[in-house]
Parts: structure tokens; sequence; C-alpha cells
């Protein structure tokens, strides 16, 4: 049988082998062709959009929840197979220089199945000249984004608990997006200046415009709006006023006078920036496929870390994993020391229920720059949820290593240890200490404090243990958390004896999961989850 081949150590941690060789010789052919009725076969052709077959592609075929692919050539006819196959959910993706990456995402392969999946690729277009209506995006994207429906169900894998991961990922790959700029204290002296100067002439558009984009730049947008608005009045088809007025509605949280000032300008100035601009109103205003189609059309045009960061997190904030997966995989490619895109990666990787992927690409994100807390964050919200590698372990315990007094690298590498010995006694000698450091360091880190109740609790110091979750209790901001502090504190009462105590705590859990779990489900019913097609990905052939 051909397995997938294991990635380095460094990489992955390696899986044990479970086949056994064949070894009884006399009966090779009949165990051969015992063999091959277990086993699956992929095939098929890839051609160009008039038909020819295409030479050369390289096919690249992964099963679902492996880290690792195996790939085929096609040759002359076009043509490619995969044997051996066990039985199981795939992902193809075709490459071939001069055409567009295709994909199929998920398909099924049965046991003792011969299946015929034919490709197509389409060639890319020749660059354009450059001109403001022209997009210069780096490449086709594989997906169209086709229309938006209320979900109950965002899709993917796992427990809510997984869900809930997911949805904090997406958000926390979004913040990456908007850093908070910094207010200054007190007027500069350009600020005094242009006062000045609207003091003696109120009408100078010069002196108008310019204070009100200073005053953007400080944070100051709804102070910026009526001296925009004078600018306006005496120069009505400035752009960069105009476009300044907008992003200062924007900024101040009037959406729709933001959309009605940004709109018009598209008719002069069909460019990155207006587009960028109605595509952050667009998801203020709930239109999450309006703002994804301004976003793609920003990228387009401007194929900037920026732009296409923001195209990614945008799909990945609405659980298109997929076709983020394929934006940030392009803007990797583009911007490979961008950290944030590594990161989108991963995220879009764990939406889809690729842990491992996503796990090797945050990982790569926290290589880039060992000293940035971001990555081991993202590492640490997935590893709570999903399995830990070596890989994660090894970062976690740089992070440690270089940040001994962060509280944040003590709870996350004793989180790691719990999750890769949780029933061990022995093992809680070395995480305890790092716990009781983490609270040290931030009284009120409430995940530090369930944790350590978790640890006294399986070694069976109650007293301990109640102490723990009643701070967890007390501090913890986060529902999760406090939902799992009330549960195992009563199972700290049960085992002292407290039966009354205990009954109380369960009560509060079951109101509190209850709560939840109705918050979660309303919040899964206010997103709308876009709904996109793979182009010319060819329909599964029926059976």
């Amino acid at each position: 049988m051909i397995r997938f081949r294991e990635l380095p150590v460094a990489i992955f941690k390696r899986a044990p082998l479970t086949c056994a060789a064949v070894i009884l010789v006399t009966l090779t052919a009949l165990a051969q062709n015992q063999q091959s009725r277990d086993e699956s076969t992929l095939y098929g052709t890839v051609r160009d959009a008039q038909g020819k077959a295409i030479s050369s592609a390289v096919i690249r075929l992964r099963a679902n929840g492996e880290a690792n692919e195996i790939t085929a050539q096609s040759d002359r006819e076009g043509k490619y197979t995969f044997a051996s196959l066990p039985g199981g959910a795939y992902t193809l993706r075709v490459t071939r220089a001069g055409y567009a990456e295709a994909k199929v995402a998920s398909f099924p392969l049965k046991a003792r199945e011969a299946k015929n999946l034919d490709l197509t690729l389409q060639t890319l277009s020749p660059p354009q000249p450059v001109s403001s209506n022209s997009p210069q995006f780096f490449d086709q994207p594989q997906f169209t984004v086709s229309g938006v429906t209320d979900a109950a169900y965002p899709g993917g894998h796992g427990s809510d608990t997984v869900v809930r991961t997911k949805d904090s990922l997406a958000k926390a790959t979004a913040s990456l997006a908007n850093p908070e700029a910094a207010t200054p204290a007190v007027p500069s002296d350009e600020e005094k200046s242009l006062r000045a100067d609207l003091q003696r002439d109120p009408h100078n558009f010069e002196a108008n415009s310019g204070l009100g984009r200073l005053l953007v730049n400080e944070g100051k947008s709804k102070e910026a709006i009526p001296y925009l608005q004078n600018a306006a009045g005496s120069k009505p088809g400035d752009y960069r006023n105009s476009l300044e007025l907008a992003t200062a509605f924007a900024n101040a949280g009037d959406f729709p006078q933001a959309r009605d000032q940004a709109q018009p300008l598209l008719a002069g100035h069909d460019n990155a920036e207006v587009h960028h601009l109605l595509a952050d109103v667009q998801e203020k205003l709930g239109d999450p496929l309006a703002a994804v189609r301004e976003y793609q059309r920003a990228a387009e045009l401007d194929p900037s870390e920026p732009n296409l960061f923001d195209w990614g997190s945008e799909l990945l904030l609405h659980h298109a994993s997929e076709p983020a997966e394929q934006v940030f995989t392009r803007g990797s490619h583009l911007f490979p020391g961008s950290s944030r895109m590594l990161i989108g990666l991963g995220a879009a990787e764990f939406g889809q229920g690729n842990d491992e992927r996503a796990a090797h690409w945050i990982c790569r994100a926290s290589d880039l720059d060992p000293e940035d807390p971001i990555p081991y964050r993202f590492l640490a919200k997935m590893q709570a949820v999903g399995n830990l590698s070596e890989p994660v372990l090894d970062r976690l315990h740089r992070f440690l290593t270089s940040h001994p007094d962060s509280a944040e690298a003590n709870f996350f590498y004793a989180a790691a240890l719990m999750k890769q010995n949780p029933n061990s006694p022995e093992h809680y000698s070395a995480i305890e200490p790092l716990l009781k450091k983490a609270v040290a360091l931030d009284p009120k880190y409430g995940a530090a404090y369930l944790q350590l109740g978790i640890v006294h609790l399986q070694s069976d110091a109650f007293p301990q243990a109640i102490a723990d979750f009643r701070q967890a209790i007390q501090v913890s901001s986060d529902p999760s958390d406090l939902e799992e502090a009330h549960f195992r504190l009563a199972r700290a009462y049960r085992e002292s004896g407290k039966t009354e105590e205990a009954k109380a705590e369960i009560q509060l859990y079951q109101q509190m999961a209850q709560e939840s779990a109705q918050r979660s489900e309303r919040q899964r019913r206010e997103i709308r989850q876009f709904v996109y097609t793979l182009r010319d990905q060819p329909a599964p052939p029926s059976h």
C-alpha cells in the first residue's frame, strides 16, 4: 500500500507504522490480488479550457486530516494515476506553469473504488498595462463568492468548544489588521499653526482640510468632520479631502454617511483605497458579501500585504475558510516575511479541521520573530482544543525560555504539558510551579487559576482546588472558563463531602451552560456565511 511520506521530525511528530509486511512468498500473487480488492485508485486527465491535454502538471493528493501529500505528474496525454489508496476523503490540487491552480476539495473515495476525476486548468491572462481600471492581482483566485445565506451552523469540525475556538481565532486574526493609533496628549505645533490660520481665515481650504486630516490621524475623527466639511464647501471636487471626510465619518461610527461620501468617488477614482474604505464600511453595515467584494477589488488593484490580509481576514471571519486559505497562501508567497499572513493561513487550515497543518504554519510564523507573543497565543488556543504536537510544545517552551517572567508564557507551557500528560500525577510537579508563577505575575489570570485548580483536584488536594476554582470564578471574564470553573468546583465540593455546595455549583453551571448554548446558537444564526464555488471544479461522478 502506498502511504503518505512523513515530514521531518522538526515539523511533525512521526506516526507509528501499523501495516504488517506480507511475507508469504508462495502466495504472493494471491496476496496481491486480495490487497488490490481493499485498495482504491484515482485517475483522470488534465486538460485546458479548450480540451487539450496538459502534460507535466503536478497533482498533489492529501487525505483530509493528514499533513502530508503524495504527488503525481500528468503524462503526454494529460493522464495521471494514484494507485493503492485507502478509502476516505481527499483534497486534490493541480498546478502547472502558465495556468491557474485548480483544487477539488474534500471528495470521497470509497474502498475498492476506481474513481475518474478529470481536471481543467485555466490559462493565466498575460500581464496588462497598468491603468486605474485594470486589476493588478497576483493570480486568479480559485473561487467566486456567489451569495450569502443565513447559517444555523457555521460548518467545520468538532464540538461546540472547537467551533467557538474557530470563531475566536478568526476574530483574533482579523484584529491583527487594525492596530490602535496612539492619540497625542497635547496639540502638536502643526495643529496650533493650522488653527491659527483658521482664526485669520475661517474659509481657508488648505487649513480646514489640513486640520481635519491631522485630527483624523490623531484619532479625533468627530472633531475633524466640521473642518473637512468646510473644506468640501470650498472645493467640492477635491478627491483627497472627500476621501478624508468619508474616513472621518467611518471612524466616528456614521457608516451610512461614510458610504454615501465614498461611493461617488469611484466614478473618477476607481482605486484600492476607496474600495478598501468601502469594504470596511460595508462590513460595519452588516453586508459581508459587499465587503468581501470590495476587499477583493482593492487587492486586485493593489496586491499589497494589507489589502491581501484584509481580504483573507474578511473571508475567514465569515467562515469561508477554504477561500481564505487560498488568499493567505498567495499572500504568504508574495510576502514571505509577513507573520500575520502565516497566522491567517494557520487559522484558515484550523477552520477546515486541518490541525497539524494549522500548527505548522503558525509555528512558521513564530519562527519569523521568536520574540513576538502573538503566534504563541494562537498556538495555545489551538492546542487547547486540538492535538498537541511536538513542534507546538517546542515553540511554547521557547516562548517560556525567552520570557520567563511572562504570565502568558508560563501558563501556555503549563497547559501544553497538562495536555501532553493529563493523567500523570508525577508530571504535575513540573506543571504546578508554572501555574503558580503565572497567577503570581498576573493575579487576574482566570484561566491559570482554573488550570491550577484542575491540577490540585486531580492530585486530591481538594481544599486547594476549591480555593483555586473560587478565585477563577472571581477574576474570570471568559464565559467558557466560568462554566468549567463552576463544574469543577462542584466536583471538588462533592469529593470533600460538601453535598449542598456541590448542588449549588452544578445549578450555576447548568444555568451558564444553557445561556452559553443559547448565545452560541443566536450568534450562529446572525453570522452570514459565505457561499462560494470553486472555479472549474468538475462535478463528482455519480455511482
